[in-house]
């Protein structure tokens, strides 16, 4: 996109979205920074009106401080319960994650797909309609777990955690006669944990919403630069804080380690700071 470079804000409970962030990065070129709510973390067993309420609070706050031309809520939670009205307080373009229902039913064979989520997206309304509007000729098994969740944490941290337990999680995807043969990863953290899950379920085909959500990212920046849009400018722009480097922000500056920092410093970010609003 020429030599303008627009700024991406990654935005998680935990640091799963940087799988997102990956994928967004190998086919677009910007200036990234990461917001992950480790105060609220996971967002899987918060209920509906806290993660709304925090998902938005964060999101403006971050945007009225920070120069950011798009947001990527990386996850999927907050995805299908906050997208909405995140989209109502900010005034740039928002990316929610979907999980990749639609493509699962495509692609299965033997019309038996695994969603493996969190809990509240196991549960959520949203995600029920998108069964039953893409996978409505398919059977849809349905794992939620925040165990996963914690694991793939520290496995990107470079923590020891259990391998056993994923294989327990996973188990009735194992046995008898309904086995999924497409199985979608419905939480942004759980790509980060594809070899595992692969090695339990090595007839299943799994798949995420990264490349989708990069080539989403890359249409909307491209109508941005078509339309002459500059970064956004704000009423307070003499405030306003313009980052020129990959930098990552929490919400709980106690849980701040040097393998988070590390963590972060193997996918190219410069620190992590404390957000506060």
């Amino acid at each position: 996109m020429d030599n303008k470079k627009y700024r991406v804000l990654f935005f998680d409970s935990g640091i799963g979205g940087l799988s997102v962030y990956q994928e967004t990065m190998k086919h677009n070129d910007i200036i990234p920074s990461y917001l992950f709510d480790n105060l609220h973390f996971p967002y899987g067993i918060q209920p509906d009106d806290v993660v709304i309420e925090t998902v938005v609070k964060l999101l403006k706050n971050f945007t009225e401080r920070y120069l950011t031309d798009l947001i990527v809520i990386a996850c999927n939670t907050a995805s299908t319960v906050a997208l909405q009205y995140v989209r109502e307080n900010v005034r740039i373009p928002v990316v929610g994650v979907v999980p990749a229902v639609k493509p699962a039913a495509q692609i299965s064979v033997n019309k038996v797909i695994g969603l493996l989520a969190t809990p509240a997206t196991v549960r959520r309304p949203y995600t029920m309609e998108l069964i039953d509007r893409f996978a409505s000729d398919c059977m849809v098994l349905k794992i939620g777990s925040s165990e996963l969740v914690e694991i793939a944490e520290r496995k990107m941290m470079g923590l020891p955690y259990d391998r056993k337990i994923i294989g327990q999680v996973l188990r009735e995807w194992c046995e008898g006669n309904l086995v999924p043969d497409t199985v979608v990863l419905g939480c942004t953290h759980f790509p980060h944990l594809r070899k595992e899950i692969q090695e339990v379920l090595p007839y299943a085909k799994l798949i995420d919403s990264g490349d989708a959500i990069a080539r989403r990212v890359g249409y909307l920046l491209k109508e941005l630069q078509n339309n002459h849009i500059p970064s956004v400018e704000m009423e307070n722009s003499d405030n306003i804080i313009t980052l020129n480097e990959a930098v990552a922000f929490c919400t709980d500056g106690s849980k701040i380690t040097s393998c988070l920092q590390q963590g972060f410093s193997g996918f190219g970010f410069k620190r992590v700071e404390v957000f506060k609003v």
